[in-house]
Formats: structure tokens, sequence, C-alpha cells
């Protein structure tokens, strides 16, 4: 069981890099363009959050043999902390880069209040409450795409929604699902397998207005597409 258990963790980390690195056509514009244009932080803010809780929820000291799950969150950070620097270095808006800073104190200091609570108050519970935390947060993530529904059920039009990074989304939620049946662990079982299933719906959204919707040219799915990878959810477990 614990080489199954490695080998379905294995493959979620690299899915989960995957979708890390799905941001990197949208940064290449901004770089490109020296500016960060309408994209927006929030994502990748959101993102680090995500991803301290699940690296501090891998911590030995919560939850043992969750080493898969710290190694890949912790990928993560440094990922979205790049983009952010990114952003910053390129948002030409005084007050972009003043609230990416207060924001990320926040967080730190949300961070800060979360660890000392788990560390101070709780001892057999504790990965119970850090759990509840990341799998709030991991939700969220996933739940993200949820606009993108309405957006492509409105336009009959499947240009909001690019194809191989829903199915990296899916295969996320449906690895780390498993990850999470062997052995049993419920907040990994129960935010990636919500996960999971908003990716077959979102896969099946694809197919049906792909097949019977509007037909919408390459240039303007490609260009949609790229936007769209500023707001896709990146988080690992």
């Amino acid at each position: 069981m614990g080489l199954a258990r490695n080998v379905v963790g294995i493959i979620g980390n690299v899915i989960s890099f995957g979708l890390f690195l799905s941001p990197v056509p949208t940064f290449f514009r901004i770089y490109k363009n020296k500016a960060v244009e309408e994209f927006q932080p929030y994502p990748y803010l959101c993102t680090v959050l995500n991803c301290i809780f699940w690296m501090f929820y891998g911590l030995p000291i919560v939850k043992k043999d969750n080493i898969l799950v710290l190694t890949i969150n912790s990928v993560g950070l440094v990922i979205e902390l790049l983009y952010l620097t990114v952003y910053v270095v390129y948002a030409n808006d005084r007050k972009k880069r003043l609230r990416v800073a207060h924001i990320l104190l926040a967080e730190a200091a949300l961070t800060v209040a979360i660890v000392l609570i788990a560390m101070l108050c709780f001892d057999k519970h504790r990965s119970l409450f850090v759990g509840i935390i990341a799998d709030v947060f991991n939700i969220i993530m996933y739940a993200a795409p949820l606009g993108i529904w309405k957006k492509v059920i409105t336009t009959k039009s499947v240009e909001y929604m690019p194809f191989w990074l829903s199915v990296a989304g899916l295969s996320n939620g449906i690895c780390w699902t498993i990850y999470g049946l062997i052995p049993f662990d419920l907040f990994l079982l129960v935010s990636n397998g919500l996960g999971a299933i908003f990716g077959v719906i979102q896969l099946g959204l694809y197919c049906y207005f792909y097949f019977y919707g509007e037909k919408n040219s390459k240039e303007g799915a490609k260009k949609q597409s790229e936007v769209q990878l500023s707001n896709h959810p990146t988080g690992a477990a």
C-alpha cells in the first residue's frame, strides 16, 4: 500500500507541477509587453495561502507520512511568489504594488496566527484543525472556474475554457483523491474529490459546447485561453 501511495503521489506531484506552470504564458505576455494590462494578482495571492496551509498540513508535526504534499506545495509556493514578483515589477500603478504587498503581509499575519493556534491550542486534533483550513482554501481554488462555466453557457462557446488545462485540473483532482484513499485521509479526499467532480462537469460542458455550441476562430480561442490562465486554480493538494 505504501508503494502504491507513493506512486500516485509522485504522479500527482507531476500534474500539480504542470498546473503551477500553467500561467507561464500569461507572465511571458506581461514580460513581453512590460505591463500587467488587465491581469489581476488575486488568483496567485490566494494560491500562495493555499500552498502555505498545505505545506503546514504536510509537516510531520501535523500529519505524518505526507512528504509529497509538503514538497509539491513548497515548489508551488516558490513559483507563485515568482509570479507575484513579475507582477509587481511590471505593475505601472503604485496602488497595485501596494495592494499586493498589503495582502501578502495580511497572509503572513494569518499564517502566523494559524500556526500559533495549532501548536499551542491543539495536540491530538491538530491535523483536524489544519486540515479543515487547508480544505476550505483548496475548495475555493477548485471552485474558481465556476464563473467560466457561466460564461461558456451564456456565450455557447468554449473559447473561454482551455481544454488541456481542464484535463490537467481533472487529473489533479483524481490523483490526489486516490492519494487520500491509501490510506484514508479525509481532508485530501474531500477537497480533491470535489475538484474531480468539478473537473468532470467542466469537461462535460466543454464537450457539449464544442460540438453543439457556437464556433469561434482559433485566434480568439487562443487569446481567451491565455487570459483564462490567470484565473485558473493551481492548488496542488
